[in-house]
């Protein structure tokens, strides 16, 4: 695994940026040889790594999330575990543990799946609150510290959590604090019916979604390329005004009539990070109020509550968020 912290960067920055977003603009290409229909989810994903956050998957059993984490893995080689959530599953068993060695007479530090590039926790919300909580550490200072020794993450490193948003029994609703942790949720869709139709001629012409190289999946882009572009978004400009817009936009969600929980300021500088990273990705070096407008939804659904009226209505929260883009001022 590769440690991308300080990017060597041969050459003018300028070059090195331009090079990187072509081969992360070559990723959706890639992914879409064996998953289709999901560009936005990839190019989420990849939001997400340039800005170091997390993400959370909502959709139907069968869409393809482990399949799409696995293959992002695969084009951009990086390491790639699954953790798939029990109401069983102990911490230990996601973060390590301490194993006493007979033969030494000591105790030995046995990593557990966190210790990779890409994470994907299955179900995050089947596994209880004190199992769920031990990814909060994990999470936001990238470290395991087990008998006070830290341990450090690889770099780059995303937890990529899945939910069902339709089956809810039996499971432990993610609290607000590990919500927040999370850059952005996404949702993953249903194909269309060509998607879908497509999706069967390549199973029937023998594809397996476990031999991705025999698909053609082949590493388009690295973890240095995500070095320098993580190197190039810290560099794009915000005006004053869009930041503003950002203030205004999650002060709005907390006096609006719909919601219980506003966006913290959290969610602001989430949105910002998101937003500086959409805007290089399409080639830019400055945010636009378009581009916040882009990532809102994705960055701050998780992060506001519905009334409990509200969502006996049919209200949600995208809804919501709809609403604030539409009445808060767009700066010129």
């Amino acid at each position: 695994m590769t440690d991308i912290a300080t990017p060597l960067i041969e050459g003018s920055p300028e070059a090195g940026a331009q090079q990187a977003r072509a081969a992360l603009g070559r990723l959706r290409a890639e992914v879409a040889k064996v998953v289709v229909g999901q560009d936005a989810v990839v190019t989420g994903m990849v939001i997400a790594l340039l800005a170091r956050g997390h993400v959370l998957l909502e959709g139907v059993p069968g869409v393809a999330k482990t399949l799409l984490i696995r293959t992002l893995s695969a084009a951009l080689d990086l390491d790639f575990k699954r953790v798939q959530f029990t109401p069983d599953l102990m911490p230990g068993d996601v973060t390590g543990s301490l194993i006493f060695d007979a033969r030494s007479a000591e105790f030995q530090f046995r990593e557990g799946p966190v210790f990779t590039n890409l994470l994907l926790a299955d179900e995050i919300n089947r596994t209880p609150p004190k199992t769920q909580a031990s990814l909060l550490e994990v999470m936001e200072e990238r470290q395991v510290s087990v008998e006070g020794a830290a341990r450090p993450l690889p770099d780059p490193f995303l937890v990529a959590a899945t939910q069902n948003p339709i089956e809810y029994e039996g499971t432990y609703p993610l609290p607000e604090a590990q919500l927040d942790r999370f850059l952005l949720k996404l949702t993953v869709p249903l194909p269309t019916r060509d998607e879908e139709l497509g999706v069967l001629r390549a199973h029937h012409n023998g594809f397996d979604p476990r031999k991705l190289r025999e698909a053609g999946v082949q590493p388009v882009a690295t973890a240095a390329d995500l070095a320098l572009g993580r190197f190039a978004v810290q560099r794009v400009a915000v005006a004053d005004g869009v930041l503003a817009y950002i203030v205004d936009l999650c002060r709005a969600t907390r006096v609006s009539p719909s919601l219980e929980l506003g966006a913290s300021p959290r969610g602001a500088t989430a949105l910002l990070a998101a937003a500086k990273a959409w805007a290089w990705l399409t080639g830019r070096d400055y945010v636009t109020p378009d581009d916040v407008k882009a990532l809102a939804r994705p960055t701050l659904r998780h992060r506001v509550r519905l009334r409990s009226e509200a969502e006996l209505e049919g209200v949600t929260t995208d809804n919501v968020l709809e609403s604030v883009l539409a009445t808060v001022p767009t700066p010129r």
